[in-house]
């Protein structure tokens, strides 16, 4: 029981939103990037803050001023559009990709129809047919909405656990 707004977590909801998170991985993974956009709110913040490292302080660090991602749905459209067409060359070739997603946390929210979901994700790709792998690793979290019967996700915030991030690009969504 969520004392905080008096919402209980039941085994069935986990297991939805759970399901939810799966499906959007797949769609991820399997370049259903339209499929994808359909699973997020018209009012979706998408962010990715920048970790700082600061000697002799925690770990926790991080950026309110700056950001990797900071998208609407529309720019995260356009990105999507741009990926359908020739002059994507960031992904020629095509990147094989996973999200592993696991420690799935639901707390009910302020509002009846919104949860707050935290989750650790594992992002890894590779390109071409060389042997280098690109990961990517952190914690997500999210605000998890039912619309018109539908789970959708209203926020996202992205955070890494590496500071400098190593990937060739930043074309991914996570």
């Amino acid at each position: 029981m969520n004392s905080e707004v008096g919402v209980q977590i039941t085994a069935e909801l986990y297991f939805e939103i759970t399901n939810f998170l799966y499906l959007e991985a797949y769609y991820l993974d399997h370049g259903q990037y339209n499929e994808w956009l359909d699973l997020l709110t018209d009012d979706i913040k998408y962010r990715m803050p920048l970790r700082e490292t600061v000697e002799g302080v925690g770990a926790n660090n991080i950026s309110e001023d700056m950001a990797f991602f900071d998208e609407s749905k529309a720019a995260m459209t356009t990105r999507v559009k741009r990926l359908y067409t020739k002059s994507a060359w960031v992904e020629n070739p095509a990147t094989r990709q996973r999200h592993f997603i696991s420690n799935i946390m639901v707390k009910a929210s302020s509002l009846s129809d919104e949860y707050e979901v935290r989750s650790y994700f594992l992002f890894k790709r590779s390109r071409g047919s060389g042997h280098q792998t690109e990961e990517l690793f952190g914690e997500r979290n999210d605000v998890i909405r039912k619309v018109n019967g539908e789970w959708k996700i209203a926020a996202r915030t992205i955070i890494p656990d590496q500071s400098v991030i190593t990937l060739m690009n930043m074309s991914m969504f996570l």
